[in-house]
């Protein structure tokens, strides 16, 4: 079968894609640090790509983690007033979410973990369709670790990944060290358009009438069975 030609499909490109916003989260307790430098970068493509961006800073306050009570499987929020049940209320602003960390041991913050396990566990089915990246930000090594893990948030929430050039991380002990960083600025960037592009290929297939998946009913099984039965 041949493949009709984009004049033959008749599909509506007059598209405005000025509303689609992505959030990018500084897990770093370094408002403006080497985790900023990155994410500047790749907000500042997003931008001159057409998509509004918010740079939420977690600051150094100690954000408290999941005691597992289970409210949120009732409410969909956590039952904390804190930043977490904030942008669990907002979660429907944005198209996309960019997650930052620097290094610590070979994974992400502490602070940002703890944030992350409640964010997502209230709101796993609302994941479900945005568009999802990590970045990260390292001396010298643990990059490929911490980004691991951050992805494996976007992986269990129907979330589509976007990828770069290379694996989404910079180098430098410092801001000026990762300004320096050639390559590292410019996975950002690549990250950006790629970001910018997915989000839109998406929203103008929903506009001309392609559907999200349908998802079968969730099945939860465990290795002891007779747990559940």
């Amino acid at each position: 079968m041949t493949r009709p030609t984009v004049a033959s499909k008749r599909l509506n490109w007059h598209i405005n894609f000025n509303y689609m916003k992505v959030l990018l989260i500084n897990g770093s307790p370094n408002k403006e640090g080497c985790t900023y430098t990155a994410l500047h970068e790749l907000e500042t493509t997003l931008q001159a790509n057409g998509i509004q961006t918010e740079l939420l800073y977690l600051d150094k306050k100690p954000i408290a983690g999941c005691i597992a009570c289970g409210s949120c499987m009732k409410t969909g929020r956590c039952f904390r007033d804190d930043l977490v049940k904030d942008i669990q209320e907002r979660l429907d602003e944005f198209d996309g979410i960019v997650i930052g960390s620097p290094v610590y041991y070979s994974a992400p913050t502490g602070q940002l973990v703890s944030f992350l396990n409640r964010l997502f566990y209230a709101t796993e089915t609302r994941m479900s369709g945005k568009v999802g990246a990590a970045v990260v930000s390292c001396r010298r090594g643990g990059a490929s670790a911490t980004f691991e893990q951050l992805n494996q948030y976007f992986t269990i929430c129907n979330m589509p990944i976007v990828s770069s050039q290379y694996w989404n991380s910079v180098h430098g002990f410092t801001p000026d060290d990762v300004r320096k960083d050639k390559e590292g600025l410019q996975t950002m960037r690549t990250l950006g358009q790629n970001m910018a592009w997915l989000l839109k290929c998406i929203e103008s297939g929903r506009q001309n009438g392609i559907k999200r998946p349908e998802y079968e009913a969730r099945v939860r099984t465990h290795f002891i069975q007779d747990k559940y039965e």
